[in-house]
This record gives structure tokens, C-alpha cells and sequence, in this order.
């Protein structure tokens, strides 16, 4: 197995883990409310490492910076890596723990996600709007800019987001309504489906192959059978009661 195939394997049972702690979530969440909503945290951010180990080795062969999707997983994982801030936290973190719903009661949340279509997917995983602004927006002056990043490809990489993932036109929804910026979310699952989906296809198309049990189960899906489209964009008002 080359480093290549081993890169794939390690995403694709990271994906595998992934969706059986998702579903021990339900079950855990009576017992132990922070070990389920810490379990599932470590679970998706375990996703983006992977992702970030088969971009180390497949950079030569895909441009992850020419799409929104791939950009942004790196975007999320090397912030989540480095974690001198306290952004990129889920809304299973910042709702559940500590009780955290109760600094929000009366308040309405607009939760925002994309259409997978012909899938049964259901899994979501929400991050804030906001977070991914304060990461590389540099008119917000915020104190956790990207600093690995240029300015010029700051500016690219927002101009993604905005004009592939829709995030601009998300944004102008929340302000026409008036929802605070802070009360915003992203379900960045279907981002992270149609990033592996362009990676796996594009890696296929070069002849890597899919070698070892997650792998192979998950060759068909992300080569051939999901489609995300950002252009449906998916709003649902949610208010703490």
C-alpha cells in the first residue's frame, strides 16, 4: 500500500467512526452529555485530519485551493489544529455543555445547510457563520486572522466561500431578517461530503487505487453517487425554549 492509498484508507475509516459515533450519540447523550458531545467533536475533527493527511500527500496531484470545499476543510482543520482561539466550537458544544442553551433562552437561531440530493443523508454538524469571517475577513480586525495565510489568499479564499458556498447570500438572508451574526450556522457536513467527493474522484481518475474495507466501501458514494448542491441552500429557524 502506497502512501497515497494509506491516506485514503485513514479518511475513510475516520468517515467510518465518524458516523458510528454519531449514531452511539443519541444513546450516550442521557447517560453522559459531555462525553457524547465531546465524542462526536473528536470524531469530526478526526475527519478533517485525515482530510489535511491525504492533501499533505495529494497536493501534486489535486489543487485543494481551487474550490471552496476542499479550501475550507483545510481552513477548519488547521484552525481547529493550532487552537490558539476559541472559534470552530460545534453547536452540540456550545448548547449542551454547561448548559449552555440557557444564556440563549427566547433567542432564534438560523441554522443554514445545502441540499444532498438522492442521498439519505441526514448527519449534520453545525459550525458558526461568524467563526469562518473572524478566520479570514480582514476588514473585521479580528485578533484570530489566519496568519498562515497571505493576505492575497485570505481574499481568494473568502471570495470562495461567499460565491461557491453561498455564504454571502446566507449572511444577507440572516441581516434581512435580523438575525445576529452570532446566531447563524453552517452545517459543514455537506461541505465535507462534497470535498471528499472532488478529492476521491479526482484521485481515482489518476488511478489511485481504494485498497482496505472503508476504503472500498466508501469508493462507490464519493465517486459515483452523491452530488451537494450549493445552490440549495437550506434554512431553518430554531429558538431556545
Amino acid at each position: 500500500m502506497n502512501i497515497k492509498e494509506q491516506a485514503i484508507k485513514k479518511l475513510a475509516n475516520s468517515m467510518r467512526i465518524y458516523v458510528e459515533t454519531h449514531i452511539d450519540f443519541q444513546r450516550l447523550k442521557s447517560i453522559d452529555i459531555e462525553e457524547a458531545v465531546d465524542n462526536l467533536d473528536r470524531a469530526f475533527e478526526s475527519k478533517l485530519e485525515a482530510f489535511h493527511s491525504l492533501y499533505d500527500v495529494t497536493k501534486g496531484d489535486f489543487d485543494y485551493f481551487s474550490y471552496a470545499d476542499t479550501a475550507s476543510l483545510i481552513l477548519m482543520r488547521n484552525a481547529i489544529h493550532h487552537r490558539d482561539h476559541l472559534l470552530f466550537q460545534s453547536w452540540n458544544h456550545n448548547m449542551a455543555l454547561d448548559q449552555g442553551y440557557k444564556n440563549h433562552l427566547g433567542a432564534e437561531f438560523l441554522l443554514a445547510g445545502y441540499a444532498v440530493l438522492d442521498s439519505p443523508v441526514r448527519m449534520r454538524y453545525f459550525y458558526k457563520l461568524e467563526d469562518f469571517y473572524l478566520r479570514i475577513d480582514e476588514s473585521l480586525q479580528s485578533p484570530y486572522i489566519e496568519s498562515r495565510m497571505g493576505s492575497k489568499n485570505r481574499k481568494k479564499l473568502l471570495n470562495q466561500l461567499e460565491s461557491e458556498l453561498n455564504f454571502q447570500v446566507i449572511k444577507q438572508k440572516a441581516e434581512t431578517e435580523r438575525y445576529p451574526i452570532k446566531q447563524v450556522y453552517i452545517n459543514v457536513m455537506p461541505i465535507f461530503i462534497s470535498a471528499v467527493c472532488r478529492v476521491f474522484t479526482a484521485l481515482k481518475e489518476k488511478g489511485v487505487e481504494f485498497k482496505g474495507f472503508d476504503a472500498k466501501a466508501y469508493e462507490t458514494p464519493f465517486t459515483n453517487e452523491l452530488t451537494v448542491d450549493f445552490s440549495k441552500v437550506i434554512y431553518e429557524p430554531l429558538r431556545i425554549m
